[in-house]
Parts: structure tokens; C-alpha cells; sequence
């Protein structure tokens, strides 16, 4: 039976969201290889395990999202999470792992989605991207971008649905230690900032776009010190953490954050990485 859904203005936090989501009508999500769930897909008890869970929110350091847990969400154990204006950003990985599927599935459904698999039967899913950025078997680490936000398949508008399952079976999810909110809407700041994630061995990816002139490599965080070398405009560039210094006008406007990409620090003003603020761990 096809069900109306109602766009309703939230208020979270004194932050305007639009209510985006997966459409009550839309049941397929639990995929058909998911055999010996409960009749909603469940695990009850399962989330005892994760006292020491690893698993971070599944979005670039100190951003802040409204996350809905609803009872006719499908599968129950799942988060929408949107903000304003969030079509188009950055989607990172919750954990390390290696990615086990990367599907689209057209207008139904999760649409186009990822899976990433942490070991000891942990799972987690990242659904209706509108760009999926990795590849069935490729390892990522924690922070490292994975897709961008977007509204495909089953979906209302553009928002996250994710997911973290336990053999199979999905789990209530749990951020820096504490399980997310269930049920109702709540705000929740990325702490997807680690060494291990964000910056590290993975690293946050970032495009220069200068409109022409290389773009200089500083020695600090500061126009005014010494120049290191050079990334061409259109580089790609591994953003390794981040620290406030200078302020810089650029591109993407006005900006004190600076990039350390393992040379040197570049002005973030003309670095592109899909979301505004800082994306990267604060460097030492």
C-alpha cells in the first residue's frame, strides 16, 4: 500500500533541517542474502558487544548532523542523518575495513550504496550516495571517504541511511562509545578525527583549485613562511591533518584552516573536499 510522506521543517539544536528519508514504503532494504534475522531484521541483545566499539559517525571531524531513528524505519536498527544543504557531501568510513560491496540498485531500495566489512563479524552500511568513491575489495581506513550524500533509491530527499550490522543482522548503532538515540532525532558532532582515520594512512582526499597558478607549499601554517614546493591547480592531494594559522582568501572564500599534505602546509581556500570546515585531524 502506497504510504504519503510528509516534508516537515525540524528544528534541532536551533539548526533548520528539512525531514528526509528512507520512504515508509520502500521495505526492500534488508537484502535478500540477509537469512536468520527476526521478522524485522534484528539482532535484540547484540549491541553488548560493542562496549569497545571502534566505530565513529560516519562523516569528517567536529561536523554536526541530525540523526532520526523511527520504528517503521527498515531495518529498524538504522539512522537517517541529514543537515542542511547536504546533497553532495562527504560520506567517510565509520572504521577500518575492506569494502565487500558497492551496488546501485536505481530508483528502489538503498539505491546506490556501500558496504564495508570491520572483521569480527562487524558490517556497516552507507546508503541512497549519490557518488559511491571506492571499490569491491579495496582497504579503507576510518575517516576516509567513501561517497557523498545524495537521494537515490527509495529515498525522500537527500540524507545518509546507515547502517551497522553484527553477523549479518542489524544492530543500533554506536558513535565514540555511546549507542545512538532510539527513537527520535538528535544532533550528533563527528569524532571521526583519529590519526587512524581521518588523517594517518588514509588521509582525506582534496582537489587544488587555484583557477590557473600552482598552488605554494608553506612550511607552517602562514603565507608568510618559507615555500616548500608547489601542487599544480587540478592536483589531487592526501590532506594528512589540519590546524588554524593565517588567514587566506581563496577560491572557496576566506579560511584560517591550512592542509598538511606530507610536505608542507597548503591554504584550505583552495582546497575542494566535498564538505566546509575542517575534514582532517588537528595536527600536532
Amino acid at each position: 500500500m502506497n504510504r504519503i510522506v510528509t516534508l516537515a521543517w525540524l528544528l534541532v539544536s536551533g539548526v533548520a533541517l528539512v525531514s528526509s528519508g528512507c520512504a515508509p514504503g520502500d521495505l526492500d532494504e534488508v537484502s535478500e542474502e540477509d537469512e536468520g534475522l527476526d521478522d524485522e531484521g534484528e539482532a535484540d541483545d547484540a549491541e553488548d558487544a560493542l562496549s569497545t566499539s571502534v566505530f565513529e559517525l560516519p562523516f569528517p571531524c567536529n561536523q554536526v548532523w541530525s540523526g532520526q531513528t523511527r520504528s517503521n524505519h527498515s531495518p529498524q536498527k538504522s539512522v537517517d542523518f541529514n543537515r542542511s544543504n547536504d546533497f553532495g557531501d562527504t560520506v567517510v568510513a565509520s572504521a577500518g575495513g575492506k569494502v565487500t560491496r558497492v551496488e546501485n540498485e536505481g530508483n528502489t531500495s538503498y539505491g546506490r550504496w556501500v558496504e564495508i566489512d570491520h572483521g569480527g563479524g562487524y558490517r556497516t552500511r552507507y546508503a541512497h550516495l549519490s557518488v559511491q568513491s571506492v571499490s569491491i575489495g579495496q582497504n579503507v581506513s576510518r575517516g576516509q571517504k567513501i561517497g557523498e550524500v545524495g537521494s537515490t533509491g527509495g529515498s525522500t530527499g537527500p540524507h545518509l541511511h546507515f547502517e551497522l550490522r553484527l553477523n549479518g543482522t542489524a544492530i543500533k548503532p554506536v558513535f565514540h562509545g555511546a549507542t545512538a538515540l532510539f527513537y527520535g532525532t538528535k544532533n550528533y558532532t563527528s569524532h571521526n578525527c583519529s590519526a587512524g582515520g581521518g588523517g594517518g594512512g588514509g588521509g582525506v582526499s582534496g582537489t587544488v583549485n587555484t583557477a590557473g597558478p600552482d598552488l605554494t607549499i608553506r612550511a607552517s601554517a602562514s603565507p608568510n613562511s618559507a615555500a616548500v614546493g608547489s601542487v599544480a591547480d587540478g592536483a589531487h592531494v592526501t590532506i594528512k591533518c589540519q590546524k588554524h594559522g593565517v588567514s587566506v582568501s581563496g577560491t572557496y572564500g576566506t579560511s584560517t584552516l591550512w592542509d598538511f599534505i606530507g610536505t608542507g602546509y597548503v591554504a584550505d581556500a583552495y582546497v575542494s573536499t566535498g564538505s566546509d570546515g575542517q575534514v582532517a585531524p588537528t595536527c600536532n
